[in-house]
């Protein structure tokens, strides 16, 4: 008896690398690199995470093995150890990787060069937002080796891309704005206002970030001060760690804060968290496309924010909550107690934050952009490479 040949034979899977310096769960970036290479269509996509910094989350490991996600490790210690890149070489050229995906300025430019000169069809470069004054080698790299060696510079923000293009220098075609995108989560019923000794009817005000400059908690708790003159009852919940912590606990004793702010540090409980709180504060002086701030928006929070880099994306004033400028501690306190006065308000916006949230800046809608967006570049370099042979 014999067989005859499927008239359709399955297609080889696209073979996909994600590169980032270190592999966790713990810092936007980061986390965003690892939701994606774990939810790529494994029916489509074969996927592998390059870590050029040792991978040491066990959970990000584990993650990565429950998906069938590959993991290369380069175990570069120091900027000079140049030499691990050649690891990085071997591998796209000996597994033939049809797209390599960096993430963030130094795996950008690693991966432009080493990946064009393993021959990788197509290479993408995915920017996390920095702040762009100051900087006039990173521009140069950006522009003349990023830019031109990748397919595509990708934003998480209009304003990004504004300042690649027209403070960068950078071609529009080379760039890309995709918004960020977020996996559901859920609480898990937790009550951390009783953990923390929050009484139920105190009104709560909070964020969930790092504790670096960036972040700007000062200004937070300056407005604070200024809110509770008339509302001393507000409590303050800051969930995060960093090296921010000594200071900001400093300025809560000076303003007189030490009963209403609360400091919990590094949360695995976030939805939780958040679920705590009657609004959301982002009070960054610089944002790419803020995780936190959809974080907010899912759990069905309206949001203070200050109109820096991707928020304005994200957040329409009156419509999911209210912005205000950077460093602005009287107008960061005015319109926190405009939404608290106006609880019912509050709620409307959240709950449009929320469904915009699971619409636009859902994980999955990031990926699907993404797969289609390997896919299309494959076919195209596969177009040109055709046209090529044809000439000769």
């Amino acid at each position: 008896m014999s067989s005859a040949a499927s008239p359709n034979p399955p297609r080889e899977r696209v073979r996909v690398v994600t590169l980032i310096d270190f592999l966790g769960r713990y810092g936007g970036a980061e986390n965003l690199a690892l939701a994606i290479a774990t939810r790529l269509d494994p029916e489509r996509f074969d996927s592998t995470v390059c870590a050029s910094r040792r991978a040491s989350d066990p959970e990000a490991l584990e993650q990565l093995s429950v998906n069938g996600v590959g993991l290369l490790q380069l175990g570069r210690q120091r900027k000079d150890d140049i030499w691990v890149w050649g690891r990085l070489f071997s591998f796209l050229r000996q597994q033939k990787i049809d797209v390599l995906h960096a993430h963030k300025f130094g795996s950008n430019v690693w991966g432009t060069v080493v990946g064009r000169a393993a021959g990788v069809p197509v290479v993408l470069a995915h920017e996390h937002s920095w702040p762009y004054q100051g900087k006039p080698l990173r521009r140069l790299l950006d522009r003349e080796v990023i830019a031109r060696g990748a397919d595509r510079l990708i934003a998480v923000s209009r304003e990004d891309k504004r300042r690649m293009i027209e403070v960068e220098g950078i071609a529009q075609a080379q760039t890309l704005f995709i918004p960020n995108g977020i996996s559901r989560a859920e609480p898990t019923g937790h009550d951390v206002r009783a953990e923390l000794g929050i009484a139920p009817t105190a009104p709560v005000i909070g964020s969930v970030g790092s504790l670096y400059p960036v972040k700007a908690f000062e200004v937070l708790l300056r407005a604070v001060a200024l809110l509770a003159r008339d509302q001393p009852d507000v409590q303050v919940l800051i969930a995060g760690e960093g090296p921010e912590r000594e200071a900001l606990k400093t300025l809560i004793r000076e303003l007189g804060l030490d009963g209403s702010v609360h400091l919990p540090g590094l949360r695995a409980d976030v939805p939780d968290v958040l679920r705590a709180l009657d609004v959301a504060v982002c009070c960054s002086t610089s944002e790419g496309s803020p995780l936190s701030v959809m974080e907010y928006m899912q759990a069905g929070l309206a949001v203070v924010a200050t109109a820096v880099g991707g928020v304005p994306d994200l957040i329409e004033p009156g419509v999911h909550g209210l912005l205000v400028p950077p460093n602005d501690p009287p107008a960061l306190a005015a319109a926190l107690a405009e939404l608290l006065a106006e609880p019912d308000r509050a709620r409307a916006m959240g709950d449009r934050g929320r469904a915009r949230q699971r619409a636009e800046f859902d994980i999955d809608v990031l990926v699907r952009r993404l797969e289609t967006l390997y896919l299309e570049l494959l076919a195209t370099h596969s177009d040109r490479r055709a046209s090529s042979t044809r000439q000769r």
